[in-house]
């Protein structure tokens, strides 16, 4: 297998923002969200894959790769991105503070490599797939994942009683809020959720500096204005009860300097049926994510065991 980005790419400089400019472009980025382009595909690992369009279950168009097990009927594992990714993880320097690539390819082969199927697909506001502003980091964009799941349970070369979920940060909260009005899921990879007013008050303090947290929070108000989900009222720990029969494996970064690892303990904690909390070693957040790449074998037997 070629190194990924992670391994190749993971000292590119952030964008050299600062002040107001750096302000404006963070809100931006926090509230609207990026599109990166996608630059590597399931090809260039041999992976045979489909082109998928679908839709989200408010009807927003989403947009991703179908890699089919080649089994006649076999579970398959879906792939929720975070923040400002797309569909094949994350690629450095794009933003005005210190990122990491993030490479859902490895992961990827590994599982097609076990016998299973992955779909990989662009959340609203992002890659490819349709507009639904504001981000909300998870609480809309579950109607993404649920679209998914029912684009998965469509195909007759997946079992609709084996379908797991992989996701990263806003995508494993995503999930969360999804699992619970949604189709079944059985096994689910949660890699550092979150709870968004803790992000965004630690993130805006390295980034903005003491009054960061104040310029974080104020952005409720424009949430108010356009009638979403507040974030400061963002909290997964509310529907971590609820995930029912879903196998869930928590990882959290050691050194992440914008979420807790207890609060990661505690979903763990409320969920029916945690396995823990995986205490991955990283220096950073984003090498907190690098887990479903670096250790591509163990997410695929995470699936192997639970799927």
């Amino acid at each position: 297998m070629s190194p990924s980005p992670a391994d190749t790419r993971s000292d590119t400089p952030p964008l050299d923002e600062h002040g107001i400019r750096k302000l404006t472009h963070l809100t931006k980025l926090m509230v609207w969200g990026d599109r990166q382009p996608v630059t590597r595909t399931p090809a260039d690992l041999g992976l045979a894959f489909e082109e998928v369009a679908f839709q989200a279950t408010d009807g927003v168009p989403l947009r991703g790769w179908f890699i089919p097990s080649g089994l006649e009927r076999g579970p398959a594992v879906v792939f929720v991105h975070g923040w400002l990714w797309n569909r094949a993880g994350n690629a450095a320097g794009r933003v005005p503070f210190v990122d990491r690539d993030v490479d859902f390819l490895p992961p990827t082969k590994a599982l097609h490599d076990a016998g299973y199927s992955v779909l990989l697909f662009d959340l609203s506001n992002h890659g490819a797939s349709g507009k639904r502003p504001p981000l909300t980091m998870g609480r809309w964009e579950a109607r993404d994942f649920n679209g998914a799941l029912g684009y998965l349970r469509g195909r007759p070369d997946v079992d609709p009683d084996r379908i797991g979920a992989l996701g990263t940060s806003a995508g494993a909260n995503t999930v969360m809020y999804a699992i619970p009005d949604g189709p079944p899921v059985k096994a689910f990879l949660a890699v550092q959720p979150t709870r968004l007013p803790v992000f965004n008050r630690n993130f805006s303090r390295d980034e903005l500096g003491p009054l960061g947290p104040m310029a974080a929070k104020s952005t409720d108000l424009l949430y108010v204005f356009l009638r979403a989900p507040l974030p400061s009222r963002h909290n997964p720990a509310d529907v971590a009860p609820k995930l029912g029969d879903t196998v869930v494996q928590y990882v959290q970064g050691t050194g992440d300097p914008w979420g807790r690892m207890s609060i990661v303990e505690e979903f763990s904690d409320l969920t029916p049926h945690s396995l823990g909390v995986i205490h991955f070693p990283s220096a950073g957040r984003y090498e907190g994510y690098q887990y479903v790449s670096k250790q591509a074998d163990d997410v695929a037997a995470f699936f192997t065991a639970h799927l």
